[in-house]
């Protein structure tokens, strides 16, 4: 493969796909409301005569090109298209347009190179078999994997394998890191609403089931998950992220409703399981003792992320062609975070890799989902290079 004929290419475009990637993030769009992403996807793709169906899963894009050498492999490659409900505090001149619409975790930079190595492939597609380009809505909670899997996207689009990569910032820009087996947690959610008679704060508390002090008992339990149910070895979280009962404007009133909710992360079943039992366990006890009732709802947002030890082998040759072995770190720690691209390789062989975003223009790394993050437009060549390197990889 001539790798400096495919870098010089990928430069050449590299103006053109940073003002993409600008555009997206000055027009963010939450999960299930991808209308203006989607098309401006679609465009692209058709633009450069690839195949294209649009609506796979609702708001999914998939475009599919097949290379110029004869071959029946097929691969998918997926990115992300979806922003957060968070108001952008960056003050760029490219900045969300979109009041409490932000994208803080770089889709908008997972589109951009996704598309540009569409671009790259459609150029000179000097490979075997075909790529699927699967540009997925909705990763942030609302269920686009699964509904681009329902929609029958490996039925429609079969791949041997599929592939999803997420920029990180602080670690440099052109470098990557993955890992065999679980790389991610499986993300879920909990609440517990408790219910009790309310009462007068001042007058008669003794007369009222205290869900304060519910909540109190509960949240100081809940701490005893991880630490005594949770086997040393086990990596689990559970955190709280929102309480909301009575008014401000009558604190002398105790109120009949409190609701609490949170986050719950486990890298595998039997520990997803213990989670759950125990949250309910004790909220039911927490209720009890105020002789309050507790109704607890949990939901799994992802599955863990495990990358299949083949297609990791694959990303890491990709990486090293691309950016040298020094740029790779293959044992990465798993992270806690969760991904709906799970679902994508628990139906199909693949794996996942996290590539560098830096640090910010100010010196300081901005995290993922908060107001400051942008994504570095320095990555942008780098994704975009491994991507064709990878389709390379597997259909050569």
């Amino acid at each position: 493969m001539d790798h400096s004929r495919t870098r010089a290419r990928i430069a050449r475009h590299i103006p053109e796909l940073v003002a993409i990637r600008r555009d997206i993030h000055a027009h963010p769009e939450l999960g299930m409301e991808e209308d203006r992403t989607a098309a401006l996807v679609a465009r692209e793709l058709r633009a450069l005569g690839i195949e294209t169906v649009e609506g796979v899963g609702r708001y999914g894009v998939v475009g599919t090109l097949k290379g110029k050498r004869p071959g029946q492999g097929a691969i998918g490659l997926r990115a992300d298209m979806d922003a957060l409900a968070l108001t952008e505090h960056t003050g760029l001149p490219y900045a969300s347009t979109a009041a409490g619409r932000m994208h803080a975790c770089g889709h908008d930079g997972h589109t951009t190179m996704l598309l540009g190595a569409a671009r790259a492939l459609a150029e000179d597609p000097d490979f075997a078999g075909t790529v699927h380009f699967i540009f997925q809505p909705a990763e942030e909670g609302r269920g686009g994997a699964k509904a681009m899997l329902a929609d029958g996207l490996f039925e429609r689009f079969p791949c041997d394998a599929v592939y999803g990569m997420h920029n990180m910032p602080g670690i440099p820009v052109g470098h990557f890191a993955l890992r065999k087996g679980s790389m991610m947690a499986a993300s879920g959610r909990w609440t517990v609403i408790f219910r009790g008679s309310g009462g007068h704060g001042g007058n008669s508390p003794h007369l009222a089931n205290d869900l304060a002090v519910a909540q109190a008992i509960f949240v100081q339990a809940m701490q005893g998950i991880v630490s005594r149910d949770v086997p040393a070895l086990e990596s689990v979280v559970v955190s709280v992220g929102h309480i909301a009962a009575g008014t401000r404007e009558a604190l002398n009133v105790m109120p009949s409703e409190l609701l609490i909710g949170g986050t719950m992360r486990a890298f595998n079943r039997p520990m997803q399981d213990l989670v759950e039992r125990r949250i309910r366990e004790l909220a039911d006890l927490a209720a009890a003792s105020q002789g309050a009732t507790a109704e607890t709802t949990l939901s799994w947002g992802t599955v863990p992320l495990i990358n299949h030890e083949r297609e990791t082998d694959v990303m890491a040759a990709a990486v090293r062609a691309v950016a040298g072995d020094a740029a790779l770190d293959t044992g990465m720690a798993p992270v806690t975070g969760g991904e709906d691209f799970s679902f994508m390789i628990e139906s199909k062989p693949g794996a996942f890799v996290f590539m560098g975003n830096g640090t910010g223009p100010d010196g300081h790394v901005h995290a993922l989902h908060t107001p400051l993050y942008d994504f570095n437009d320095e990555a942008l060549p780098f994704g975009v290079a491994f991507w064709v390197d990878l389709v390379r990889q597997e259909l050569g």
